[in-house]
């Protein structure tokens, strides 16, 4: 769900700016088999590390090539924030607000894992790495000297990302920054639907 959702919302933003590559190659859909790539779902079920197949993107044919880039780019990490954001606030409802009276364990389980999984990947997405959407963003939002420099040595960027993270090397770097996110993200979840059942109650 997480994946299809983040692969969809990138399909939607982009047909909506112009491009409708997405949409010729039958992306633009919440579908998950259009979505998910085989070996990226099967090094998830077994590593616990994977991805999706990433949907794509003309920027030549969007009329505001680096507007539309950020926003295309921007669109798959806050389809997951919005996923997270909407589960924490019916596990906070049924935990926080019910005690958790009557609803079965495995919803509880499941809502929890849903707020992990999506969180992860919005922070995850954010980080500054090619290929990744926070590289995109960055990319699309520099100035066109410093774009040419980014496009000249991604390959190495991509790589030197692959090294990190399937080394140990991602316990002092990337694994870092993904739990600070993540707990600020937490945090602040629960402040919002804290504050809001206190009015409501």
């Amino acid at each position: 769900m997480a994946f299809t959702v983040h692969e969809f919302a990138h399909a939607y933003v982009a047909y909506k700016f112009g491009d409708t590559t997405a949409k010729d190659q039958g992306r633009l859909t919440l579908n998950p088999i259009q979505h998910l790539d085989p070996f990226g779902t099967l090094l998830i079920l077994f590593v616990g590390f994977g991805w999706a197949r990433p949907v794509p993107v003309m920027r030549s044919r969007f009329k505001n090539p680096r507007l539309a880039g950020v926003l295309v780019s921007v669109a798959g990490p806050l389809s997951n924030f919005l996923l997270a954001f909407i589960a924490f606030g019916i596990f906070y409802f049924f935990v926080g607000v019910t005690g958790g009276v009557g609803v079965p364990p495995f919803i509880i389980d499941l809502l929890q894992m849903i707020v992990y999984l999506n969180v992860l990947l919005f922070v995850f997405n954010l980080l500054p790495f090619p290929p990744l959407d926070g590289y995109r963003i960055i990319e699309d939002l520099s100035p066109n000297h410093v774009r040419a420099k980014l496009t000249q040595y991604e390959q190495y960027g991509v790589l030197l990302f692959l090294i990190i993270v399937i080394t140990p090397l991602d316990e002092y770097t990337i694994w870092p920054l993904l739990q600070g996110g993540m707990t600020a993200t937490n945090q602040a979840f629960s402040a919002i639907f804290t504050t809001i059942f206190s009015i409501f109650s």
